[in-house]
């Protein structure tokens, strides 16, 4: 192996170190206690060295949620490929979608809350948002009528997700009733069962 590349793999396990580190650390203790100097410490590497990787807090901000778009995408395929018809694909999906924001409150914030410098909704944006985006679109367009726009049914779908979530998070919504909203809204986007 060559000296540029053995720099390559120990740059890139840093990162990975570092995006850990800030995942497991926000997952257990929020947001607010991640600092550069909190994750510093944590990997056992100087600040300048973490600063050397990333710009700050949101940026390494930015990288979880890339690397938590990847893992939501994977679990709305999952739950859509598994689903025996369109109108089952559309309420597995939000239902991974939800129990995705609930079993990770954090790597979700990073997601689809907090300001993190990514482009979403544009082509520049990281293959990861695209994927996740996707998966939703992929659920949604085969129960869109005919002259439904497909992007913009699906973003609608995603923001009453997104609502859903949101609302019964923060305490505005009772948790109970939560399973009876989701079929609600999947029952609005889909036509009457015949499965």
């Amino acid at each position: 192996m060559t000296i540029q590349r053995r720099r390559e793999r120990e740059r890139a396990e840093r990162e990975r170190l570092i995006v850990t580190a800030a995942r497991e650390l926000a997952e257990a203790e929020g947001w607010g206690s991640v600092t550069t100097r909190r994750l510093a410490a944590e990997i056992e590497y100087s600040q300048p060295v973490l600063y050397s990787h990333f710009r700050g807090k949101s940026a390494i901000m930015a990288a979880v949620a890339v690397q938590g778009c990847a893992e939501l995408a994977a679990e709305l395929r999952a739950a859509r490929t598994a689903a025996g018809s369109p109108r089952r694909a559309l309420a597995a999906v939000g239902e991974a979608y939800t129990a995705f924001a609930r079993r990770r409150p954090a790597l979700y914030d990073a997601i689809f809350t907090h300001p993190v410098d990514l482009p979403f909704a544009t082509p520049e944006a990281p293959a990861a948002l695209h994927e996740a985006f996707g998966e939703l679109v992929r659920a949604v367009e085969p129960v869109a009528a005919g002259g439904d726009e497909p992007g913009l049914l699906t973003e609608t779908y995603w923001a009453g997700l997104h609502g859903l979530v949101t609302l019964m998070r923060g305490g505005r919504l009772p948790e109970p009733a939560h399973e009876r909203r989701l079929a609600l809204l999947t029952s609005r986007f889909t036509p009457p069962a015949r499965d």
